[in-house]
């Protein structure tokens, strides 16, 4: 009888070393499918290195355009750095899918970087730009603050913005980084200073238009409070800046001007200006544009 006992216990024994040893084994196969071990047999480390991996359509609000497109790269470390997109669409329209080209040459060419492609809500009659558009990049922000060591990146981050997203990334770059996390800011055919007085005597009904998403008849004080020109300090991060000299929607003085006050402040910039181009451009000078950004973005991001 004891030896039956005996017998019994020591199976049962076997069985449970065997169920917990294939419930380890089942472990190792799901955490593999998530990241790679690399075993240096010379020196005897293990080193764990992560997927490269994407989702779209991050929600980091209840609104429909309170979404954005995340692109973590391969191999990705706590000192992995995150570029931030911001689309035009004059304050009131546009997508983050026209910033695609940008995100896609990012991946190719940049490919350590981390890539969140934005939307944001956008400006209507009953809904101002400002500070509507300015707080939801701040969610974005504290969003990638509260998700840094699940998505295992950095708190460094960069803004490439066009047109109206220019203006936002220069914006929020210069007057809300409180913790001074940019590094570095590009802002491609984005106005700069709305007391300019190629804006202020404006008479043009598109330009007339794209100011009313600040409100009708707004104060100089307001003017002030909502442009980069003067928002910007000495403690701006570097300054990238790409401006068309026949636009018809942003005058040449906005790249210009901005320009100059960063050089009066020490502020690391590059303005690049052509003087032939309008409201963007194709050809040989978005080749220019992209070899610029793109030194640019390695030497500060």
């Amino acid at each position: 009888m004891q030896y039956r006992l005996q017998s019994n216990y020591y199976f049962l024994m076997k069985l449970l070393r065997f169920v917990i040893l294939n419930i380890l084994i089942l472990s190792i196969c799901f955490s593999c499918e998530t990241e790679k071990i690399d075993v240096n047999t010379e020196e005897g480390i293990i080193i764990e290195t992560l997927d490269a991996y994407q989702e779209l359509d991050v929600s980091y609000g209840s609104d429909t355009n309170q979404t954005f497109d995340l692109y973590l790269p391969e191999n990705r470390t706590t000192n992995t750095k995150t570029i931030i997109l911001v689309h035009g669409g004059g304050w009131t329209s546009g997508d983050k899918s026209s910033m695609n080209y940008i995100k896609d040459l990012l991946l190719q060419e940049i490919p350590d970087l981390a890539i969140v492609n934005i939307n944001y809500r956008l400006a209507d009659a009953n809904n101002l730009a400002y500070p509507m558009q300015i707080n939801d990049i701040t969610s974005i922000v504290n969003h990638l603050k509260n998700k840094q060591l699940e998505y295992v990146i950095s708190d460094k981050i960069g803004f490439i913005g066009t047109s109206a997203g220019g203006h936002l990334s220069l914006l929020w770059s210069y007057a809300f980084d409180t913790e001074s996390k940019v590094n570095m800011v590009c802002s491609i055919v984005g106005p700069t200073n709305f007391t300019d007085p190629e804006y202020l005597n404006s008479t043009e009904p598109t330009i007339l238009g794209l100011i009313s998403s600040f409100g009708l008849n707004p104060t100089i004080d307001f003017l002030e409070e909502v442009s980069p020109y003067h928002q910007v300090t000495a403690g701006a991060p570097p300054t990238i800046l790409f401006y068309g000299g026949q636009d018809p929607l942003i005058p040449e003085s906005q790249g210009i001007d901005l320009s100059l006050k960063l050089q009066d402040l020490n502020v690391k910039e590059e303005f690049v200006f052509y003087p032939n181009e309008g409201h963007g451009w194709i050809g040989v000078n978005t080749v220019d544009t992209w070899a610029k950004l793109k030194l640019f973005t390695i030497n500060n991001l």
